[in-house]
């Protein structure tokens, strides 16, 4: 019996369909029109085809941005998933100290990115900073508007205090996840600890650690408040990721086409990411379904 199909739940996602083209394709074709047209003003523009994005991609500026981003990114990624991961497994699983510990994981999470940057600023000040006064008694050199390390240091730390919470509570709810049956396999077998998490948790895990690594690529990809209200993407330009760059390049130069130029191709570069990142997901999935 063929089963009928009611294509009214359609009118309930117009609505938001609405709001998207609004809030979302409407702006992106706004920043098309700049990547492909000059003008002098007046709402009055002429094609120039490609010119800004051969101009964008044959400076050294946008190359600079983007091997900085790529290595912030793998940084906080190499620390932040496996210190989730082994905060995770440390948490209790149950009682009133699991909830406690969920809380505090969260906490983090909850703090606006710009009050994340402030905070990070004044710790790291060398005058009246937690942090940047007692290296600087001790006699290190932690001033993050002159030191390019100790600014490197100061933005992959923060992220790591921000976003590590997010993979903890993506790998704890995965370990919930797990079957007391796969356990009592294992302690029949005398596995030891290491074994069960090599073979029952890790394989468990695949699918949301994708989606945390997922996740956190795309976000510290973006990454634009807190670097910028720490270090101002100095000193000098060595914490200028991608998007201070772009910020730099449309509002403190206004250079609209180039920066349209480079924001399409920056939201290109995350699209197919994420696209990359989606097929494997699907794939583990189809993988893990039963047959």
């Amino acid at each position: 019996m063929e089963k009928t199909r009611n294509n009214r739940a359609w009118f309930m996602v117009l609505p938001v369909l609405a709001l998207v083209a609004f809030s979302a394709v409407i702006p992106l074709m706004t920043v098309v029109n700049y990547a492909f047209n000059d003008t002098f003003g007046n709402n009055v523009f002429f094609w120039v085809g490609v010119e800004w994005f051969e101009e964008v991609l044959g400076s050294d500026r946008m190359w600079d941005a983007l091997q900085r981003q790529l290595i912030f990114s793998a940084a906080v990624l190499a620390i932040e998933v496996p210190l989730g991961i082994a905060v995770a497994l440390a948490m209790p699983k149950k009682g009133i100290w699991a909830s406690v510990c969920l809380v505090l994981m969260a906490l983090p999470l909850l703090i606006p990115w710009n009050v994340v940057g402030t905070i990070w600023q004044v710790f790291t000040r060398i005058d009246i900073g937690l942090l940047g006064s007692t290296l600087h008694q001790l006699g290190i050199d932690f001033n993050i508007g002159q030191n390019a390390g100790a600014a490197w240091a100061t933005v992959i730390m923060m992220d790591v205090w921000h976003w590590t919470s997010l993979v903890v509570l993506l790998a704890y709810a995965g370990l919930q996840a797990i079957p007391d049956a796969y356990y009592q396999a294992a302690k029949i077998d005398q596995a030891g600890r290491w074994a069960v998490f090599r073979y029952v948790e890790l394989p468990k895990l695949k699918g949301v650690l994708l989606i945390a690594i997922l996740l956190r690529f795309m976000d510290s990809f973006m990454i634009y408040t807190e670097p910028f209200v720490v270090t101002g993407g100095g000193p000098g330009s060595t914490t200028t990721f991608l998007s201070i760059d772009l910020v730099k390049m449309a509002l403190g130069q206004f250079d609209l086409g180039p920066a349209a130029a480079f924001s399409i191709m920056y939201f290109l570069v995350i699209l197919l990411i994420s696209w990359i990142f989606y097929t494997i997901m699907m794939n583990l999935d189809r993988q893990e379904r039963p047959r």
